[in-house]
Formats: structure tokens, sequence, C-alpha cells
């Protein structure tokens, strides 16, 4: 008697969802964003992606020149050093090896400050597409949007709608 009483909540929970999924699957209706499009493609990225550039393009010139600069002097050491007296060898080793300290130094600060400003901004336009979805699902009535997923059906995929929706508002905010 134990096992059958056990299997009647369930049967009746089956019993309940049987009738009422085909109810709501007509009803349901789901949606999907890719966000690395939206941050292709869309213009508040692109011109968060052009101040980035702007605002580093001068220091990474100057580690560029920096890194051009140390490997010359290395190569040069290289080719000048079995013709020099030990100590003149070693004090331009030193300096070399604290010139090349300074410049790993210099490109991983450059790197942190460019990866937390990169954040910063994408953060925005992230939070701005956010927002846009929002709009979208509300104004046509869907049940969810996923931003991420193995697998989705092209049918269901709003990102060009939120894209261009993105960029009009972009415009019209200029």
């Amino acid at each position: 008697m134990k096992p059958f009483s056990r299997h009647i909540p369930l049967a009746i929970l089956l019993g309940c969802l049987a009738t009422a999924v085909p109810a709501q699957a007509q009803e349901f209706k789901a949606g999907f964003v890719n966000t690395d499009r939206i941050f292709r493609e869309a213009s508040t990225a692109k011109a968060a992606q052009a101040k980035l550039e702007q605002e580093f393009s001068k220091r990474e010139k100057e580690l560029v020149d920096m890194g051009n600069t140390l490997k010359s002097a290395t190569e040069k050491f290289e080719r000048e050093a079995p013709t020099m007296a030990e100590t003149q060898r070693v004090t331009r080793q030193r300096q070399l090896v604290d010139q090349d300290r300074d410049f790993q130094r210099k490109r991983r600060e450059f790197q942190e400050d460019l990866n937390a400003r990169k954040n910063e901004e994408l953060g925005q336009v992230l939070e701005r597409a956010n927002k846009v979805v929002k709009q979208v699902a509300e104004a046509e009535k869907y049940d969810v949007i996923l931003q991420e997923a193995v697998y989705i059906n092209p049918k269901h995929d709003i990102t060009d709608k939120v894209i261009k929706a993105m960029n009009a508002a972009g415009n019209a905010g200029k």
C-alpha cells in the first residue's frame, strides 16, 4: 500500500502539468540576444572602442618605442660584450636588466589600466543594451530573453532589433 500512496501526488502533479503545458506552450515567447555581436556592431560599442584607442594610443606607442630601444640596446650589448672589459660588461648588463624590469612593469600597468577602462566602457554598453532588450521584450511581449545558450534557432534571435534600437537611441541622443 505504501508504494502506491507515494505515486498518487506524482500522478496528480503530472496530470496537472499535462493539462497546463499545452495552453502555456502556445503563449510562451522566447528570444535570444548575442552580446558579442552587440559589442562588435552597435554604434555605442564602436564609439567606446574608438574612445579607448584614442585614450591609450599614446602610451601604447611609448611602450612600443621603449621595447624597440631595449631590443636594440640588447642586440648591441650582445655584439660588443666579448670585447668589453669585465666591469663594463657587468655594468651594462645590470643597466639592461633594470631597463627590462622597468619596461615589463610599465607594460603590465598599461595592460591593467586598459583592461579596467575596457571593462568600464563595455559595462556601460551592456547596461544600455540590457535596457533596450527590456524595452523590446516588453513591446513585443517576450516571456524570456536569453543571452547565453549552446544552441539557438535563428528565428528567436532578436540581436538585430536590439542593435538597431541602440543605434537609433544613440543617434537621437547626439
